[in-house]
């Protein structure tokens, strides 16, 4: 619970919490109402405990709070100041560990959705752009559809849609709330065409397609096809597909006097498998050409530069960039975003490598065995499931007599006695060959404690106790 709570960030009055266009017009009333008020309900955390207090109308005493992330850099750009910060907001309706909330729900609000903003100011001018990145959700979020990926000491376990037929549904009823909140999306998908990945690329696919318009567009790009492992520059060819629509779409603008100049009127929405390594190098990408374009466009740059041509802001962009996608990584997955070596520097090193090789086990430990007891407690601190805190209602349903008391470092301490056993026993057969036996039978037994655990791998790993349904 501790390390949930350590990364939510307070709401203040004066943010650009809400959507840029929308807080702009809002009046001296909204901004004398309760904080808590104040608060998009989306990602209000804290609204399940503050439940008893808003009843009782406590107003004065509620402080509002955010999951997320708050970045900001101040550098100069030739004579002129620039400060650029970045927002991320988790939304709440479908929190969770990476592994333990996959996909949609019913009503299409997908795990891991985050929405990020970058806000520029510069010569009394201030600019805004609204992502939304997914978890599949810039916006980011998981793909928004029924799919899961259960935990079963397997280092990659399989994909799995569920109730396919709902997929369509479940994915208009995603998107047509983020037209609702934002206007214009154009899916951005980062995943590979083949394998597991490749089967929810074909779902997602079939099931955005008849939705298409406009106002909706789907952009597919193999991320690892293309890029590799360290050609990261050839995400220009992604951002060439979607460069009309960005300048079509425009972003935030309000000079000096408060005036608007430009109105963002769409977003991009952006998802890989987890939403976060692969989600994290696109959208400082798309970032970095919306700042340009700002800059450009307000006179701070000229009309063929860009932020590469000023060293130490180009760094501090990065940096800037980097954090933000460790912060969103750590809270969904336990570790720093993977490939962040490039954000942060623009270019693969060999310590980044080795970085991402740890944070990949350190992912796999949690995963299996850390993530169902944060699942639970995230579950309760939402009030997604109060049954285990109430005496009138019945606890959660239990599993068999074995799974209930299956323990992976059990099994693992008797694997170990059992080699163990067998190389004594081995030893002693140098003196007596009847000793082979027994080396024999308990070489058995660590066969077939492993074959055991490797067929129910399921069993022998952390799950939410509190887990009755994942859709």
């Amino acid at each position: 619970m501790f390390e949930l709570l350590s990364a939510i960030f307070v709401v203040w009055k004066d943010s650009s919490l809400l959507e840029p266009n929308r807080l702009h017009d809002l009046g001296d009333e909204f901004k004398s109402l309760p904080l808590w008020k104040q608060a998009e309900p989306r990602f209000l955390w804290n609204s399940h405990l503050l439940e008893p207090l808003i009843e009782n109308k406590l107003d004065q005493y509620l402080l509002p709070v955010i999951q997320g992330s708050f970045q900001s850099i101040h550098a100069e750009v030739g004579s002129e100041k620039v400060n650029v910060t970045l927002i991320a907001r988790r939304c709440t309706r479908r929190i969770g560990t990476r592994m333990w909330r996959r996909g949609a729900d019913p009503d299409g609000y997908a795990a891991n959705f985050v929405e990020s903003e970058q806000i520029m100011q510069s010569k009394e001018f201030t600019a805004s752009y609204v992502q939304a990145r997914f978890f599949t959700q810039l916006v980011r979020g998981s793909m928004p559809f029924l799919w899961e990926q259960i935990v079963d000491l397997t280092y990659k376990p399989s994909f799995d849609v569920v109730r396919v037929d709902e997929a369509p549904r479940v994915l208009e009823r995603h998107f047509h709330d983020l037209q609702k909140k934002y206007g214009a999306v154009v899916a951005v998908d980062l995943v590979n065409t083949h394998g597991g990945e490749g089967r929810l690329y074909e779902r997602y696919a079939k099931s955005i397609e008849p939705i298409l318009s406009e106002d909706i567009r789907f952009v597919h790009f193999d991320f690892h096809q293309i890029c590799g492992h360290i050609h990261f520059e050839r995400l220009s060819q992604l951002y060439d597909q979607i460069e009309d629509y960005i300048k079509k779409h425009k972003y935030f603008l309000v000079n000096s006097k408060g005036e608007k100049i430009e109105v963002q009127t769409g977003t991009v929405r952006t998802n890989c498998v987890d939403c976060l390594d692969r989600t994290n190098v696109t959208q400082s990408m798309v970032g970095r050409k919306i700042l340009e374009s700002q800059l450009q466009q307000i006179g701070v740059l000229g009309g063929n530069n860009t932020v590469s041509d000023y060293p130490a802001f180009d760094a501090n962009y990065k940096v800037l960039w980097a954090n933000h996608g460790d912060a969103i990584s750590t809270q969904y997955s336990g570790t720093p975003a993977l490939k962040g070596d490039f954000v942060r520097y623009g270019k693969r090193t060999t310590e980044g490598i080795l970085n991402d090789l740890w944070n990949a086990l350190a992912r796999y430990y949690l995963n299996n065995f850390a993530d169902g007891t944060k699942q639970d407690a995230m579950d309760l601190l939402q009030g997604h499931y109060i049954s285990s805190v109430s005496r009138d209602m019945p606890t959660p349903s239990k599993g068999g007599l074995l799974e209930n008391y299956a323990s992976f470092r059990l099994a693992f301490a008797l694997l170990l006695a059992a080699m163990m056993f067998m190389i004594m026993s081995l030893r002693q057969a140098r003196n007596d060959v009847f000793h082979l036996v027994p080396s024999l039978l308990w070489a058995g037994f660590c066969l077939g404690i492993t074959r055991y655990v490797k067929a129910n791998g399921r069993m022998f790993t952390n799950r939410p106790r509190f887990y009755q349904s994942r859709h």
